[in-house]
């Protein structure tokens, strides 16, 4: 710390007529917005004028984490800031929050409570937020020095604390507000899509999918109430690959019978503790169940379930309940699909057309790709396919893989789906992240917002050298990896592309291996209906993709689509099929 500031932040305030101007210039810094990173960023310039330090940062407490995480930072690593999670009580940042008071360690190495961020570091000042009585963060300041902050630094840093945090506090609340109210335009759009899907069976899928893409539950399931019995029936469930059926819930038994019963949406954070729970998986730990209502009557009950406890937090519980009475009457609607299905045959002689130019856009043949042997096959539903796929190189060694679906079908969505193409052809040579490739196509598609029109798009870097898969996820159904005959299924997922402003997209890297069997496939496959009107299901995918493994890539598509066509029979085709087998050599 150089001399003349060492002096500057022990002399300043002698005076009593200097200590109120500098609280005065925090008032004014910090009431100047209500932008969040702005904000912090004046709080960081205050902080660094008055109590200097080698690693600086300020962090916020998270309910939902039930720990502090490092929301502005100057000096820390850039992935202890992306991952650290510090609960109260540990470390000496969370023992300040703890204890609401501040902590001065003069010697690091002499506390037993450090969490080393810097092996230099050898003192640390810890100041707590608190604002309306409820814990904000935690103003954290680290030095290479022994005993390089006072009494007077607390102090000083403590006041300073006192007053950013009501600031703090209200930009959190702004940036909470505005976020709900992107989600509520994001809604007023999902409830225009589903007003357009008129058959039952396809409507809930649809459901299915959308609230999985924006709350990452375990189990979904939609009964409906036969009011005759009083019982509540199964029409729709999933939980992870499999189908369950929970039939004849009777109003006022179980979650749901709770939340048909007295018309509210019903959340329980530990389901082991609520006697209202009707166990039918033992690792279901937290629940939600919202009612459909439609003119003031009860049609049926919308249920997520989490393996997390307390994992349903109350916004995810406004974004359901706002859903819910959309999805009652789109439900209640689905005797319109016939008149529905009139309109779009007018349509085919137009998609025909649509269809040779789409074909142009939609690589019509595996690309060779250094490190895999990749096969393609797909077919439209309806002429036109809303299916969404592309290979880039950016040398020999990386190439980025793209795989998608848009939203509904028909000309709409082939036209928005080769918006997504275009897109994809502009940005993926500048950018060989994932993450960042789907930041930069979300952020062109809103430049372009259309109405009800989103995609799902699930992005691959193939490092050939290494044989990793660095995996992002914007919405899209993570690929299934045979190998061994065993099934692998990574775990990444994240907001659809064209929806929701200023989204980051995380990054799950896969160590492949010689031989693994990567297939990428689109809803349709596993939606597809017989004529008996049950769906294909991922089960049936899983089983074929473990039985035909060892074959090359093109053998197996071939065997996938042998085993979908005689599936379908006389059926027609349900929605737009798509599937890609990549082997790894």
């Amino acid at each position: 710390m150089p001399p003349t500031l060492q002096r500057r932040s022990a002399v300043r305030f002698r005076e009593r007529a200097e200590l109120l101007d500098f609280l005065l210039n925090v008032a004014d810094v910090t009431s100047e917005t209500l932008d969040l990173d702005r904000l912090l960023a004046n709080v960081a310039n205050i902080v660094k004028e008055v109590v200097p330090s080698d690693l600086f940062a300020i962090l916020l407490y998270s309910e939902k984490a039930h720990g502090l995480r490092i929301r502005y930072s100057i000096g820390h690593r850039e992935e202890v800031v992306r991952s650290l999670v510090i609960p109260l009580g540990e470390g000496v940042t969370g023992a300040a929050a703890a204890s609401r008071a501040p902590i001065l360690v003069n010697d690091v190495r002499a506390d037993a409570r450090y969490i080393s961020a810097l092996d230099a570091v050898r003192s640390e000042l810890a100041v707590p937020m608190v604002a309306r009585g409820k814990l904000v963060g935690v103003i954290d300041a680290q030095c290479t020095r022994v005993k390089a902050y006072s009494e007077h630094d607390r102090a000083l840093l403590r006041l300073l604390a006192s007053r950013v945090a009501v600031s703090i506090d209200n930009a959190r609340l702004y940036r909470r507000v505005e976020r709900q109210n992107r989600t509520l335009r994001v809604l007023a759009h999902l409830s225009q899509e589903f007003s357009s899907i008129l058959d039952l069976d396809e409507l809930l899928r649809k459901i299915a999918k959308t609230v999985r893409a924006l709350i990452s539950y375990d189990a979904f399931s939609i009964m409906l109430l036969d009011p005759e019995r009083k019982v509540l029936r199964h029409r729709f469930s999933e939980r992870f690959d499999k189908r369950v059926d929970l039939d004849n819930i009777p109003l006022g038994k179980g979650i749901t019978g709770a939340a048909a019963e007295s018309r509210e949406a019903v959340r329980v954070n530990d389901t082991l503790a609520d006697p209202r729970y009707i166990a039918s998986h033992p690792d279901i730990r937290s629940e939600v169940a919202v009612p459909l209502v439609v003119q003031d009557r009860v049609v049926g009950v919308l249920d997520v379930e989490s393996e997390r406890l307390g994992y349903f937090s109350d916004e995810h519980v406004r974004m359901l309940t706002l859903l819910a009475p959309q999805i009652a009457s789109s439900v209640e609607n689905a005797r319109l699909y016939e008149e529905l299905n009139q309109r779009e045959q007018r349509m085919e002689t137009d998609l025909k057309a649509a269809r040779k130019l789409q074909s142009v856009l939609l690589p019509r043949k595996a690309p060779e790709i250094r490190g895999l042997d990749i096969a393609i096959r797909g077919r439209a539903a309806r002429e036109i396919t809303g299916d969404v796929y592309d290979f880039f190189e950016h040398s020999t060694e990386y190439s980025v893989l793209a795989f998608g679906d848009v939203s509904g079908k028909g000309a709409a969505a082939a036209l928005y789906g080769a918006l997504v193409s275009g897109l994809l052809r502009i940005l993926a040579p500048r950018r060989r992240g994932p993450a960042a490739l789907l930041r930069s196509l979300n952020e062109a598609l809103l430049e372009r917002k259309v109405d009800a029109q989103y995609a799902t798009l699930l992005v691959l870097l193939w490092e050939s050298s290494t044989s990793k898969l660095t995996m992002a996820n914007a919405g899209a159904e993570p690929p299934l990896i045979c190998r061994g005959g065993e099934i692998i299924k990574p775990n990444v997922a994240g907001v659809p592309i064209g929806l929701l402003e200023d989204r980051d997209y995380d990054e799950v890297v896969f160590e492949a291996r010689s031989g693994d069997m990567i297939v990428f496939y689109s809803d349709g496959v596993e939606d597809q209906l017989n004529p008996a009107g049950e769906d294909f299901g991922r089960g049936r995918l899983i089983r074929a993709l473990k039985k035909h493994c060892a074959m090359g890539p093109q053998a197996l598509v071939d065997e996938i689509f042998g085993e979908l066509d005689t599936w379908m029979d006389s059926a027609p085709i349900t929605d737009d099929q798509t599937i890609i087998a990549v082997r790894v050599d």
